[in-house]
């Protein structure tokens, strides 16, 4: 196990945070620090220094993104590594993710995210790590990569379907929803059409839904809102031909 700590986590609830946010401007110009959203997460794990793995591999492993979030981590009292793919994987990445509490993954092409994962089995060893406890966490394909499929701009400027995410969460997933136009009629078309999942979820900027097993638990956000007019999350679903779309205000599912 290349040396790692093992971490026996097989009484933790399998749990992903699937956001359109996570980060909020520091004080600073250039400089970020955690949103509420993840500091939620990290509460999540039960320690008192989370080890957190960053990637960056839908940005080819940008190294100013990931001075940025190990930064961001380290003030938030974490241990911060990281899993990188160029010019070739970084660790066995089945050891390092488990030993892990956190796994947060940031936005960029999510078709060359879940390429590279599956040529050097970053996503098989996500499955383990999510199924032993890791929770697996990430903003936009960070967000994407977790679900069978959503709307995405890897392939140039016009959002089309991706279908071959992760599918650890079986639903399609869209992110941005309230930021670029394009994002919401997309996702309904697609949902109707069968093209993707007949059941997506969706988050607005700074909003995130956390799952705890394949049910969405709680839609957080980065900083407090208006739950009545502010971002949301939104629940779409196919009804014979037509979509339905409900919202989904910040707080717990159904509560």
């Amino acid at each position: 196990m290349g040396g790692y700590y093992c971490q026996d986590m097989t009484a933790q609830p399998r749990r992903i945070l699937a956001t359109s946010g996570g980060f909020i401007p520091g004080r600073i110009q250039q400089t970020a620090r955690l949103g509420d959203q993840i500091l939620k997460a990290l509460s999540l794990t039960g320690k008192t220094r989370p080890k957190v793995c960053l990637l960056q591999t839908a940005m080819g492993d940008d190294r100013a993104r990931y001075a940025m979030g190990f930064e961001a981590f380290n003030v938030a009292g974490c241990d911060v590594s990281q899993l990188t793919v160029f010019p070739q994987p970084s660790d066995d990445p089945e050891a390092l993710l488990n030993s892990c509490d956190l796994v947060w993954v940031g936005g960029g092409s999510v078709v060359n995210l879940l390429s590279l994962w599956r040529i050097h089995g970053f996503d098989t060893a996500m499955r383990s790590a999510w199924e032993n406890g890791v929770i697996l966490g990430g903003v936009s394909a960070g967000s994407i990569c977790w679900h069978s499929g959503g709307t995405t701009d890897s392939f140039g400027p016009k959002l089309q379907a991706v279908t071959n995410g992760l599918g650890l969460l079986p639903y399609a997933n869209g992110v941005h929803y309230d930021s670029e136009a394009e994002r919401r009629p997309l996702l309904h078309e697609l949902v109707a059409n069968g093209t993707l999942h007949e059941l997506a979820y969706a988050t607005d900027d700074r909003t995130g839904i956390l799952y705890e097993g394949l049910e969405p638990r709680e839609v957080l956000t980065d900083q407090p809102v208006d739950p009545e007019k502010g971002p949301a999350a939104y629940r779409v679903e196919r009804s014979g031909s037509s979509v339905t779309e409900t919202r989904l205000a910040p707080g717990l599912v159904g509560g």
